[in-house]
């Protein structure tokens, strides 16, 4: 199960990475890609600075992230951020406790109570333009055009107990969207030859079963299998692509595509300050306006065109509302 494990200790610093720090990120710029570059004669020296520049830029790329907000009851009306990503402190509660990572890494603890979980807020950021009423000299006019931002898609990753930690899962995440990017690019690749066209096939689901697993900042969809049950999938996936066979022409384009990738991460993942006045309704107002809340949130965007709203938290497990099954649910609205 190492994809889904982290390669970095935690504490690194830019410029001084031990060595087994840049061999394991190169071994896993490869799993994550297409095992067979292993095949190619002098790949690791050909991924040797791509891969520390990959690592520089996420390590400094989690350095600013800020730290985390408690995210509680009390805390909800004293924290602009929250109260533009959430319409009340319940409602916020009440998404976290749906959120299938955090029950997750709660249920992993064996019942044991922590005070705090910090961890990673993301949300998708959607403006919307309308009439409203408002206030315009004085007189209320009912044809005022207005655009709304509204805040959909929660969810939470990497929680940990300490945020040492989750920032640590946090560069594993960082440094395998780039892979997934790598990998995304390779798939995509326009083939010809029967084989080919299979080998890309493969790698297509190799790269749906690692974002089935988390891999990256986007969101996922349907079930979320376990660790184990991917890696059996993700085996089988290496095996039919060894058993294709390996064209060097091929796998050097390959390296190349994982190279460039890595070696420009700062323009395939990088964040926004993305600064925002808005009134209780979250309906965006001059900078002037008395109703006016002033909110700084950072934004994650790729290559890819993909954003997401981020914000690290700090989250009080008492606080969250039991987690309701599906069963219960369907019989509440069924009977």
């Amino acid at each position: 199960m190492k994809l889904f494990q982290s390669i970095f200790g935690g504490g690194e610093k830019i410029g001084a990475y031990p060595e087994s720090l840049i061999k394991m990120a190169t071994e896993r710029a490869v799993d994550g890609t297409d095992s067979r570059l292993r095949l190619l004669p002098g790949y690791a020296k050909r991924l040797r600075k791509p891969v520390i520049r990959a690592i520089d830029h996420v390590v400094a790329l989690v350095e600013g992230i800020p730290a985390p907000v408690a995210a509680t009851r009390n805390s909800y009306s004293a924290e602009p951020r929250l109260a533009a990503l959430f319409s009340s402190a319940p409602e916020m509660l009440n998404i976290f406790s749906r959120d299938p990572k955090l029950a997750a890494f709660l249920s992993g603890l064996g019942g044991g109570a922590v005070p705090r979980v910090t961890a990673l807020l993301l949300a998708e950021r959607m403006e919307k333009r309308t009439l409203g009423m408002d206030l315009v000299g004085d007189q209320v006019r009912h044809d005022v055009q207005q655009t709304v931002v509204n805040f959909n898609e929660h969810r939470i990753v990497d929680p940990n107990t300490s945020e040492a930690d989750m920032r640590r899962q946090l560069m594993r995440r960082a440094f395998d969207h780039l892979l997934s990017l790598a990998l995304s690019r390779i798939a995509e690749a326009r083939v010809e030859r029967a084989d080919l066209t299979r080998q890309r096939d493969l790698l297509r689901r190799k790269l749906t079963t690692l974002e089935r697993g988390g891999w990256g900042f986007d969101a996922q969809e349907g079930e979320h299998p376990d660790p184990a049950t991917l890696m059996t999938e993700l085996d089988a996936i290496t095996a039919q692509l060894g058993s294709i066979g390996s064209d060097a022409g091929v796998l050097r384009a390959h390296l190349d595509i994982v190279a460039e990738f890595l070696g420009e991460a700062d323009g395939q993942l990088l964040t926004d300050e993305i600064t925002l006045y808005l009134d209780p309704m979250n309906i965006q107002r001059d900078a002037r306006d008395p109703s006016a809340r002033r909110i700084v949130l950072q934004e994650l965007r790729n290559a890819q065109g993909r954003t997401a709203v981020m914000l690290p938290i700090a989250i009080a497990p008492t606080e969250l509302p039991p987690r309701e099954d599906f069963v219960t649910a369907a019989q509440r609205y069924l009977y």
